[in-house]
């Protein structure tokens, strides 16, 4: 449209349609490069991992933690919120840890589509929700359940992998072992810019933390069991410490340690089964675990782990709009 006017505008001022092209390059140069989902969070140019011993990260740092095959790793979500997804392989299966902080939802993808390991490069975000393309297809995917909500995949969902989000010194004393992601030095201000993301000290409007219950910038902690889903009020949660309850005809049992960084989720044997915690103990009167679910005697299996998720109050109900509240 711009090519079959410039004859006619040149004619009738060359200096005004010379500055409608630079206003027009301006606009297509700013929204198509400068700022582009993934020209303003770039990719990590290496993930670099470290033992305990070599590590540089607080262990007061919240992670994503994986395992798999007996390997362990651990993803600062300073890291993580900045380049929105880091790939990785665990135990020989090809990972994609993804965050979204405006949603501040953490999850972790096997990037299989059509049986073979797919790239995803970021392209913005819908329901305030990080948006990622598949290379291949094109397919627009959802960062918060891993569905494609767009393109020739649409309705095709990646199989998560189960993760906790927790501290990194919680992550450590139930997986001693465990690799640590390191900071990639190209993006140190990056990083730092989001250093107080996790504890809830940005003050933007898209990331900032409402310290009251149930508004939009709200925490809560999401479970989902079968088809059902709920979410606790994370003020309870912190003062209760511990919440047992009853999703989709399933005990469960949610709770915070470590100064409400570690958030963990179990399943119960039976309603009857009841517990408290006794410092740094979790009993049901007959058995004692840690706060990580495992058990203290040898003959007693380590309790069953559920997903929790930490989240904004307006992304859960968002993306699981039948979702109870406790």
């Amino acid at each position: 449209m711009i090519i079959f006017g410039l004859k006619n505008a040149w004619r009738g001022s060359k200096i005004l349609t010379i500055f409608c092209m630079l206003l027009a390059g301006t606009v297509v140069r700013m929204t198509n490069f400068k700022m582009a989902a993934d020209h303003m969070f770039l990719e990590a140019t290496k993930v670099l991992m470290h033992d305990a011993k070599a590590n540089v990260i607080g262990d007061d740092r919240l992670i994503i933690g994986i395992e798999n095959k007996g390997e362990a790793r651990a993803y600062p979500i300073q890291f993580l919120g900045y380049h929105h997804k880091v790939f990785d392989t665990i135990g020989g299966v090809p990972i994609m840890v993804t965050y979204c902080t405006v949603c501040r939802s953490g999850r972790v993808y096997q990037p299989i589509v059509n049986g073979k390991n797919e790239t995803f490069r970021l392209v913005g975000m819908d329901h305030f929700n990080a948006m990622f393309e598949d290379k291949t297809t094109k397919s627009w995917w959802r960062q918060e359940n891993g569905e494609a909500v767009a393109g020739p995949l649409k309705g095709t969902i990646l199989l998560e992998w189960p993760s906790v989000q927790t501290s990194l010194r919680s992550w450590l004393q139930s997986h001693p072992e465990s690799l640590i992601m390191q900071p990639d030095s190209t993006f140190k201000e990056d990083y730092d810019d989001e250093s107080d993301f996790e504890a809830g000290r940005l003050k933007g409007k898209l990331t900032v933390y409402d310290t009251t219950s149930w508004h939009d910038k709200s925490w809560i902690a999401g479970v989902i069991v079968g088809k059902d889903s709920k979410a606790y009020d994370w003020n309870e949660l912190k003062r209760k410490k511990l919440i047992q309850d009853v999703i989709h005809n399933k005990p469960i049992l949610i709770l915070v340690s470590d100064n409400d960084r570690n958030l963990v989720g179990f399943k119960r044997i039976s309603i009857d089964q009841v517990f408290e915690m006794k410092g740094d103990t979790l009993t049901d009167g007959l058995n004692k675990y840690d706060l990580n679910g495992r058990s203290f005697q040898s003959e007693v299996q380590d309790l069953s782990r559920i997903a929790v998720y930490q989240e904004y109050w307006h992304s859960w109900r968002t993306f699981h709009p039948n979702t109870g509240k406790y």
